[in-house]
């Protein structure tokens, strides 16, 4: 029997940064949105937290006499 799994993950994950002082709270939002989109932060971010969300299983039952494929849900 084959079974197609999806599984639904809320992860969070934090890092931790060294920034210059004296910034104010929107050049601190600034710099950290730039470390983001340049990927540089990509590689600090360590997993702190996943929060399982869902799964559901899809089970695919071949039919020899017609070479159809029929698909059934299950949610667990």
């Amino acid at each position: 029997m084959k079974v197609i799994v999806t599984v639904v993950d809320k992860i969070t994950s934090e890092a931790h940064l060294n920034i210059p002082d004296g910034l104010s709270e929107s050049a601190i939002k600034q710099h950290i949105t730039d470390l983001y989109n340049s990927g540089e932060m990509l590689i600090d971010l360590n997993i702190a937290q996943v929060e399982f969300e869902s799964i559901s299983a899809q089970i695919v039952k071949e039919q020899t006499d017609t070479n159809s494929i029929s698909l059934s849900e299950v949610t667990l």
